[in-house]
């Protein structure tokens, strides 16, 4: 469909509305982290250890990682509007366990279920992949992921409030409420955007070959995994360094640790002014050249022995628009190179994404120590910056390569 194509909200004859899409985009990382100012209460609600209940983070990501490997090729097969909505009636039942869960345990397997809204993720990228060519597929993806940039830094102080005012099940109520009007968001402004298949569900996840044999999904796959690597390994170790290396207070803490998200608003934007003048591989080569300026800067400061608060948060806005320059034209890239298997790449690229920065997280938690200072989470952030721009050159060379042929 053209970009052209007349859009009305609340029209599923029509395509949807940016606004159904950013929701639709953001709700996955509102449910990881809303809730995060509760975990110690519900720690002695449920009369727990507090590493027990941080579980619920690492096995909502690692659900979410796996469940992107399946949705994409069962919505490629069933329709994208009909899995939405089973998944949000699915992720609403889940919210429902995890409110009436009586013990932690069986908290932590309901908490697992809720990584189905990751079907909202990946289908809004599929759904705009529907809709338009490689460049313009991108710039939407801009400005939808730049609308979603905004989720995760209110959404942690929205959910403090609710606990503050009514307890911590208070955000759950609210995911389940949020679940309602999302099903009634998409019954009445997304329509089906995917083509019919005449192949059925297995017959869907037996293209992944297909896919897994494309050096340009590959490398695409790879520059964002390694580009957002960048950014993991920032959540996991950042916090380490600002108290630890730094002594910083948790106030002071807080404010300078949203500087990536400010780089990631304005990268994201650029993407949605720029992606169709310039081509996404430009765009993501770029990103990648301002990830690897920032950590290599940060790092060549520290080794010099200036390193300061102001010196490494401030360069992490770089890595905030690296990120924000390389995903959605790299995922808009890995989407494009079988088109009629947008579903399937969205959700496999998601997963190698998300499954490669949570590793990254955690490496960098674990080689951090007041001995080694900010070193190991530098070296890990250089490294994987050299490897997004590895993978971005390596698209660059297939596409010569096939051009010549």
């Amino acid at each position: 469909m053209s970009s052209a194509a007349r859009v009305k909200f609340l029209d599923r004859s029509t395509p949807p509305h940016i606004i159904t899409l950013i929701l639709l985009a953001g709700v996955s990382a509102m449910v990881m982290n809303m809730f995060l100012p509760s975990l110690p209460n519900m720690t002695t609600y449920f009369d727990t250890e507090y590493r027990l209940m941080q579980l619920s983070v690492a096995l909502y990501l690692a659900v979410s990682a796996v469940m992107q490997t399946i949705i994409g090729p069962v919505s490629d097969n069933l329709g994208r509007r009909k899995v939405l909505m089973w998944g949000v009636v699915l992720f609403m039942l889940a919210t429902l366990g995890c409110i009436f869960a009586p013990t932690a345990e069986i908290f932590l397997v309901f908490r697992m279920c809720q990584a189905i809204i990751a079907v909202a993720m990946v289908l809004s990228r599929a759904i705009v992949r529907d809709l338009y060519d490689q460049d313009q597929s991108a710039s939407m993806i801009g400005y939808v992921t730049m609308g979603m940039a905004v989720v995760p830094m209110i959404s942690p102080g929205i959910g403090g409030l609710l606990e503050e005012a009514f307890g911590w099940k208070a955000n759950f109520w609210a995911f389940f409420i949020i679940g309602a009007l999302l099903l009634w968001l998409v019954w009445a402004d997304v329509g089906e955007t995917a083509q019919p298949s005449d192949k059925t569900v297995l017959g869907q996840f037996r293209e992944y070959p297909e896919l897994l044999r494309s050096p340009r999904f590959w490398g695409y796959s790879a520059a964002a995994a390694f580009c957002s690597g960048s950014f993991f390994a920032y959540l996991g170790g950042a916090p380490f360094v600002g108290t630890q290396i730094f002594g910083m207070g948790e106030a002071e803490l807080g404010f300078y640790f949203g500087a990536p998200a400010i780089g990631y608003f304005i990268g994201n934007g650029l993407s949605g002014r720029y992606a169709t003048r310039f081509g996404v591989n430009r765009m993501v080569l770029w990103g990648s050249l301002a990830n690897l300026f920032g950590t290599a800067l940060s790092l060549a400061i520290f080794a010099a022995g200036a390193g300061t608060p102001i010196s490494f948060f401030a360069m992490m806005t770089f890595v905030g628009l690296g990120n924000g320059l390389v995903i959605p034209n790299a995922t808009a890239g890995a989407l494009s190179v079988r088109p009629h298997l947008a579903g399937t790449a969205s959700g496999l690229a998601g997963a190698i994404m998300i499954g490669g920065g949570a590793a990254l997280s955690a490496l960098a938690g674990f080689l951090l120590t007041p001995e080694t200072g900010a070193f190991p989470l530098l070296y890990i952030m250089v490294l994987t910056g050299l490897a997004a721009l590895l993978a971005i050159g390596a698209v660059y060379r297939r596409e010569r390569r096939l051009r010549i042929a």
